[in-house]
């Protein structure tokens, strides 16, 4: 159930962490995002590489997988790519590594370069904390052999000398288009915005054109290929459906008003232009 918080008005609003239309610099607020989003990869990495995730999962009675290096590293040299075979990661842990990498420089970005509303160090703290959360998650589920995608039956594909789950591939796949979505739409906003001859006027350009908050269809969609890398066809769904039905709910509401009452006519007519909320074609 969408969390709400109470308005001066006294009306239930959906809880937002972004102050909309609040445009001040908070320093903390980004040096608390970027030391926090920081720090999850070398947990990530710990978790992954140094036996953390096998001996959390032996604390509570989980099986666990035991994978080699000795192949990725081999080809790894051998595709010139050697500089990852010091992370001596199999290559299914090297690209769940690659995600959390993924996702914390393009969110680093969006806070220093693309969002120019305040976000104060609270909401950075509790933003860092999810996404630390959820990536943990996502580790444990891979080395978990009752959860782990690897475990799975069905087609698989050779890549860089592993055999990897159709699963993984896909995820992969659906990862690099989500949030190479989600980073070009809000690259694209930003620049509209910027532009002095579009001063109050909505963002229709470029992808806005397909759904009202196609960044959130694009954050959706690498948050279930990262959990589709980690646990399968069914985990990744399910995260991805979650994420689709929280954004779909909580926060594209409250973004939906916040539009209404700031640009009015322009917005009913965006609706009327553009009337899939997230998803193209679809919702």
């Amino acid at each position: 159930m969408p969390t709400t918080e109470e308005d001066r008005d006294g009306k239930n609003r959906n809880f937002d962490l972004i102050r909309r239309g609040s445009k001040q610099p908070t320093p903390w607020g980004t040096a608390t995002f970027i030391g926090l989003r920081l720090l999850d990869l070398p947990w990530q990495y710990h978790l992954l590489r140094n036996g953390a995730a096998e001996g959390a999962l032996s604390a509570v009675g989980l099986p666990f997988l035991v994978g080699g290096t000795q192949t990725t590293a081999a080809t790894l040299a051998a595709k010139g790519i050697s500089w990852l075979a010091p992370l001596d990661l199999p290559l299914p842990r090297l690209i769940l590594l690659a995600m959390a990498t993924g996702s914390t420089l393009k969110q680093i970005l969006w806070q220093t370069c693309l969002s120019q509303e305040e976000f104060p160090p609270s909401a950075a703290a509790l933003v860092s904390g999810y996404n630390t959360l959820i990536n943990t998650a996502n580790t444990l589920l891979l080395v978990c052999a009752s959860t782990s995608s690897l475990g799975s039956r069905g087609p698989r594909v050779l890549v860089l000398g592993t055999e990897l789950p159709l699963s993984v591939v896909v995820g992969s796949l659906a990862y690099l288009v989500g949030i190479t979505t989600e980073t070009l739409s809000e690259i694209q906003r930003i620049r509209f915005k910027k532009d002095p001859r579009n001063e109050g006027k909505l963002c229709k350009v470029g992808l806005w054109s397909w759904a009202r908050h196609i960044n959130y269809f694009g954050y959706a969609l690498w948050r279930g290929g990262y959990c589709m890398v980690a646990s399968g066809w069914i985990g990744g769904l399910a995260m991805g459906l979650f994420q689709g039905w929280d954004l779909g709910s909580r926060a594209s509401d409250t973004l939906e008003e916040y539009c209404s009452n700031k640009y009015g006519e322009q917005w009913l007519q965006f609706k009327r232009d553009v009337p899939y909320r997230i998803v193209p074609g679809i919702f």
